[in-house]
């Protein structure tokens, strides 16, 4: 399958230190230096894999797109991957800004897997948005579900970026959870812990992994899909 090229939107925001500060001000976040705009994956011999993401996800903070944790482990299990994750981007967190939709995207690429990593940029937009966080939850999911019956579909809990949290990450990890087992998709719980007591994995932004942290994402990923058969 050829892989498709598709357009990856960057934007900037202030960054206010402090957890609270954060959630109060922030609707993204973005990196220091945003990584190049390049090719949406990698090709292989293997199955299509399309990944639906926020920046942890686009590999946002790497040297480069070929040290993201999809791209890591597409290499290394040959799939064609296929990776039109935004910065910023939530299940309702600046989907207007997006002139494709993602969804719209994974589901145009007829991959046989989809990996689902949504919902850190949400938090965001906790408690004021709750209901239509929720209610977008089950809609992409069943979009997903309804239009790629064949295929696999494996939702991860939403990555989280300090060791401290607000309500709102739980929430919205358990909002992500009922929705995965509503279309009987594969879970795989933990992630928002991965990077937990190791600020040197993040990059010179203090918000998203660095070329290590995002090999410990692959490794931590690889070892979960692996326990699902992948």
């Amino acid at each position: 399958m050829t892989r498709t090229v598709m357009a990856l939107w960057v934007g900037s925001v202030a960054v206010v230190v402090g957890l609270v500060a954060v959630i109060g001000s922030v609707g993204r976040a973005v990196p220091a230096e945003p990584i190049p705009v390049t090719p949406a994956g990698s090709p292989g011999t293997g199955p299509v894999v399309a990944f639906y993401g926020d920046s942890y996800t686009l590999g946002t903070g790497a040297s480069s797109p070929e040290h993201r944790w999809s791209t890591l482990l597409s290499i290394e299990h040959g799939w064609t991957e296929v990776n039109p994750s935004v910065n910023g981007l939530g299940f309702v967190n600046h989907r207007a800004d997006v002139s494709e939709d993602l969804v719209d995207q994974v589901i145009a690429a007829r991959p046989d897997i989809v990996i689902v990593t949504m919902g850190l940029n949400d938090n965001f937009s906790m408690p004021a948005r709750a209901d239509r966080i929720r209610s977008a939850i089950t809609a992409d999911f069943t979009r997903i579900s309804e239009a790629l019956p064949v295929a696999r579909v494996i939702v991860v809990e939403p990555f989280w970026y300090t060791d401290d949290r607000p309500g709102s990450v739980q929430q919205i990890i358990e909002w992500v959870s009922a929705g995965a087992a509503a279309i009987d998709a594969d879970y795989i719980p933990g992630a928002s812990h991965w990077l937990d007591g190791h600020p040197e994995w993040k990059a010179r932004d203090g918000l998203h992994p660095n070329d290590e942290g995002y090999r410990v994402l692959a490794d931590r990923m690889d070892e979960a899909l692996r326990s699902l058969g992948i």
